[in-house]
């Protein structure tokens, strides 16, 4: 599993100063709200965008893909930031949003160590997920209760979860947390414990979950043989213009693209060997370099 750069952005702000915003930017900076699991590409994108283009900033802040995408629908920013398509999201009209797809990420199953299993049957994870199974004994583990924990409602790595996971299934009802850093320290600390998060969360002190003998790798994703991913979209009202625009075109960028993406643990949609719409249908893609 990739792991390299995340942790020191996690948490970071870019820009100091938040800047009130009506749609449109003042050409010095901009806001960009919402997905917690592209919060640290964009973090470190606008750390190295502003370190060469002096006096212009990016303001980068989380709270969930429902978040940004009903923030950059008001107009209230810049750049909404989400896990999910719009056209996904009920009260959102996708038609007056601009998709940018900027990465992929692919999402996996996460256990407290002490729990005895490494690879599990997509039924069986299913049946975790929706309270069917309590305990690890019963797919192959220790005599330990199951504690299962979720992401709040409106997170798009839970909605990207349940669609491809739990084949659209809901989670049980159990606690939830807003934050991915927190869903990882939980889980790590809890004997028992099981959730789900982005690649580029996995840290030594978790054991990532196989699916019927499938590992959560990047090449995986990009076949398809994980479904568990998403593409990460930087969506705007209307098409981009000035700083804006000029952020996402280098978002986009083979600099960025070949080296803060794959270093953070996502996946450059470059690399894609399938692509997916809104309403999950897949189609294969010739490889690209």
């Amino acid at each position: 599993m990739k792991r390299k750069w995340t942790s020191a952005f996690i948490g970071m702000t870019v820009l100091l100063t938040l800047t009130a915003c009506s749609g449109g930017d003042n050409g010095e900076s901009i806001t960009a709200v919402g997905s917690s699991a592209l919060q640290p590409l964009v973090e470190a994108a606008g750390e190295e965008y502003g370190a060469t283009n002096l006096g212009k900033f990016v303001n980068v802040q989380g709270g969930g893909s429902g978040t940004g995408l009903s923030q950059i629908s008001e107009g209230a920013v810049e750049i909404g930031n989400s896990d999910v398509f719009a056209e996904e999201k009920e009260g959102i009209d996708a038609s007056a949003l601009v998709d940018h797809k900027v990465a992929v990420v692919g999402i996996t199953p996460i256990v407290h160590k002490g729990v005895g299993v490494t690879d599990i049957s997509k039924e069986d994870l299913k049946l975790i997920f929706t309270g069917k199974v309590t305990n690890w004994k019963e797919v192959g583990g220790k005599d330990l209760p199951i504690i299962v924990l979720n992401r709040a409602t409106g997170s798009g790595t839970r909605s990207t979860f349940e669609a491809t996971a739990l084949d659209g299934a809901e989670s049980v009802r159990s606690q939830e947390q807003d934050s991915t850093g927190m869903v990882r320290q939980i889980v790590a600390d809890t004997p028992g414990a099981i959730s789900y998060v982005a690649f580029s969360y996995v840290t030594d002190d978790l054991q990532t979950l196989s699916i019927d003998g499938v590992k959560p790798t990047d090449e995986h994703v990009t076949t398809n043989e994980w479904t568990i991913w998403s593409y990460e979209h930087m969506y705007t009202k209307g098409k981009p213009t000035g700083l804006t625009k000029d952020f996402i075109d280098y978002v986009l960028s083979d600099e960025v693209q070949s080296t803060i993406v794959p270093q953070l643990g996502y996946i450059s949609v470059t690399q894609m060997k399938v692509e997916k719409d809104a309403f999950g249908n897949l189609t294969k893609v010739s490889s690209q370099n």
